[in-house]
């Protein structure tokens, strides 16, 4: 059968892979003699909006799309939440790597195919490049409805969670999902933030307006090193962190700044010092950067660029304080809470 185009680039974070997935890359699959899976998130730590890593993903789809085999090519995508050229071009790179290892040239016809259903597919306009083969929704439960049954079948409703996974992924993820759910340590740390996330904003759901909440952050590079702090508690237990927390109702935000990392790292570098190191500042506001809700924080970084390394130990919400040198910081994405690595590539210049 004669294919209409050579590669169709499907992108998404599949978290879970659902049916309304695998029906777009049976379409896909009709219309391309190659699908490109762009699997996006790649890179981060597990949470509850991204429970499964690239690898666990690529197990999903092939498992789903048995007897594609060597016509599925399935690629990490990392996220640039802050810098949408910088993503744009990290799509455009992916795609055209697997193409030429694929062994095609350069006139390869590419097309996009997706589901333009909201405001959240906007980024399938952004390649103009590529014609978009745009499908119909199907009949599915979203991603995030699944997780949060997932996620039930740990706490509440264990039966009636799992019907409805079972009845909206296809049989391989569900046997996938069991497996997971069964697993041990992983599974059993997004259960307890989940129950932590929902009492969080159930302590709030009586409030006239949905809640914004603001923070801060420290971004202390000191002579080539950066200082991090590991998680005591939910959220995000057990990751590393910039130093940093809620605004305190009587201070401005830089000193709401320099109160949270004296408090988590036991720094003793005095506040004028602090403030003379000041380097740059930024607010981070994605929408999706918080579980725990609307977060808008205000980063600050500061910078000594020699001397010998200051003594820091873990406090307050932190059980540790470390300096990690930049270069390390850079590669601990998996490691790294909520938009932190974001942070850093922003104000250390990957970003």
């Amino acid at each position: 059968m004669l294919m209409e185009y050579d590669y169709l680039v499907f992108i998404g974070r599949f978290e879970p892979f659902h049916n309304g997935h695998a029906a777009v890359a049976r379409l896909a699959l009709s219309r391309a003699k190659k699908l490109i899976f762009l699997v996006g998130s790649a890179d981060t730590p597990r949470s509850l909006r991204n429970p499964w890593t690239v690898a666990e993903r690529a197990v999903m789809i092939q498992a789903a799309l048995e007897g594609a085999g060597e016509r599925l090519l399935i690629r990490p995508l990392k996220d640039h939440l802050y810098n949408e050229a910088q993503w744009i071009a990290g799509v455009q790179r992916t795609v055209a790597d697997a193409v030429r290892a694929d062994g095609h040239a350069g006139d390869a016809k590419i097309g996009l195919v997706g589901m333009d259903k909201d405001d959240s597919s906007y980024y399938l306009r952004e390649f103009p490049q590529w014609p978009l083969v745009d499908v119909q929704h199907t009949e599915t439960l979203s991603a995030t409805e699944l997780r949060r049954y997932l996620f039930e079948a740990g706490s509440v409703d264990f039966h009636g969670a799992l019907l409805m996974l079972r009845g909206n992924v296809p049989a391989p993820v569900y046997a996938m999902l069991e497996a997971f759910r069964k697993s041990g340590p992983a599974y059993a740390q997004l259960v307890a933030e989940y129950q932590f996330i929902e009492q969080y904003k159930a302590a709030w759901k009586d409030a006239p307006y949905a809640p914004t909440f603001v923070t801060t952050d420290a971004v202390v590079v000191h002579s080539g090193h950066v200082l991090l702090v590991r998680r005591r508690a939910e959220p995000g237990k057990g990751l590393w962190a910039l130093p940093g927390g809620f605004v305190g109702q009587q201070q401005g935000l830089l000193d709401s700044c320099l109160r949270e990392l004296r408090e988590e790292t036991r720094l003793k570098i005095p506040a004028p010092v602090l403030k003379g190191s000041l380097k740059g500042q930024h607010v981070f506001d994605h929408p999706e950067r918080s579980q725990r809700g609307r977060t808008i924080t205000h980063a600050f970084h500061f910078d000594f660029p020699a001397g010998e390394l200051p003594a820091v130990r873990g406090g307050d919400d932190a059980d540790k304080a470390r300096w990690i040198p930049v270069s390390e910081a850079l590669d601990m994405g998996p490691k790294l809470y909520e938009d932190h690595l974001h942070i850093l590539e922003f104000f250390l210049g990957r970003g």
